[in-house]
């Protein structure tokens, strides 16, 4: 053989011995929004606009949550003033319902203060409606679209500001809500997941502030069929401020969060729960340290890979295929906070504000920017 040929050949075979490490995909800045928040919520509407709700302005301005909303439109990629809620709210619940109406429930009023107070976004009047009440106040709770339709609202801060073992469930058929069965422990930053067989997978959190929390390695199912709670296998790791997200093989993905040191105690570890085996095993890690960033940060994309888009300042994709984690190219202007993210029809993902480092008493973000998949690694 020519030596100038084995020496092209020989060049071919080793970089295809090279591990593929290209981007998954590329973050740009896009249409910020028109108030800079952050612990909002962001929604998709049957229209594929997206519905942005609430949230606060900033370190220290925690007391006058927001009532305003804002529509962002990824078609023309412009953001106009949306309806105003009945109250400001931040830590709030929303979820789309079969209608394609939107439920938000609960918040925080200010600092301190939970709401039991609920509504409706309706997008054909373009407008808020009360609901009944909830069955009790809560605050940073977790609300996740049953198989049948309802709401299970579950956890948070309740009224004197202790982490809730209690749990209810939204009716669309009668707008109301009612209590159901309470969880083994009191949880607040905690996570939960739809697993395919129609119970809820509700892991971690804590209970209590730092530097004395109590952080939870626990796991609980609920069961809609009973209304009950029954315990189910532990994390390997105690977390709470982390994320969890429903893979589509019915395995549940848990990223980050942090341990009792909170801000000095973010995690890099991510594990799977795997219904079959009621078990959770490690994967990953992840290549960044993230908390505070809540399933509103963390979305499954149409690859059946998932976005990891809060709690630092790039973003990166899990491949459940091969338990890796991947970085992704471009990057926000910060590390941002009880960010919002969320999957446009088109397969593109809108990421949405955020906060600085409170510790900085750094304000939130109006800046938003989109994730476009490229081909996976």
């Amino acid at each position: 053989m020519h030596s100038r040929t084995f020496l092209a050949l020989s060049a071919t075979v080793a970089l295809l011995m090279v591990p593929r490490t290209e981007s998954p995909g590329r973050i740009t800045a896009t249409t910020p929004l028109l108030t800079a928040r952050a612990s909002h919520s962001a929604t998709v509407l049957p229209d594929g606009r997206v519905l942005i709700v609430g949230g606060f302005g900033g370190s220290g301005t925690e007391s006058a949550p927001f009532r305003t909303s804002e529509l962002y439109d990824p078609a023309t990629a412009t953001v106009t003033a949306g309806p105003e809620l009945s109250i400001g709210r931040s830590g709030h619940t929303a979820t789309r319902l079969g209608s394609g109406q939107v439920l938000i429930a609960g918040g925080w009023t200010g600092r301190t203060g939970q709401s039991n107070t609920a509504e409706l976004y309706d997008p054909a009047g373009h407008r808020f409606i009360r609901l009944a009440n909830l069955a009790a106040p809560r605050a940073g709770a977790t609300a996740t679209l049953l198989a049948d339709g309802r709401v299970l609202l579950v956890g948070g801060d309740g009224e004197a500001d202790e982490p809730l073992a209690t749990a209810e469930i939204y009716d669309p058929a009668t707008r109301t809500f009612r209590p159901t069965g309470s969880m083994a422990v009191p949880r607040r930053a905690h996570t939960a997941a739809l697993l395919p067989d129609g119970e809820v997978l509700v892991a971690g959190g804590s209970m209590g502030r730092y530097p004395s929390a109590v952080i939870h390695q626990a796991a609980e199912l609920f069961d809609p069929r009973t209304g009950r709670f029954h315990p189910t296998g532990a994390l390997a790791v105690g977390r709470h401020k982390h994320a969890a997200v429903a893979l589509p093989d019915g395995r549940v993905l848990v990223v980050g969060g942090s341990d009792q040191r909170d801000w000095r105690g973010q995690l890099t570890s991510a594990e799977v729960y795997d219904p079959a085996t009621a078990r959770f095993a490690p994967v990953g890690p992840m290549n960044l340290a993230r908390f505070k960033f809540p399933g509103a940060a963390v979305v499954l994309l149409p690859s059946h890979r998932v976005l990891i888009a809060g709690g630092a300042n790039t973003a990166e994709v899990f491949d459940p295929d091969t338990g890796r984690f991947f970085n992704v190219a471009g990057g926000f202007d910060a590390a941002y906070y009880y960010s919002a993210a969320v999957v446009l029809t088109d397969g593109r993902a809108f990421i949405s504000g955020g906060y600085h480092d409170s510790r900085g008493g750094l304000p939130s973000a109006a800046a938003t920017y989109l994730f476009r998949p490229l081909s996976p690694p």
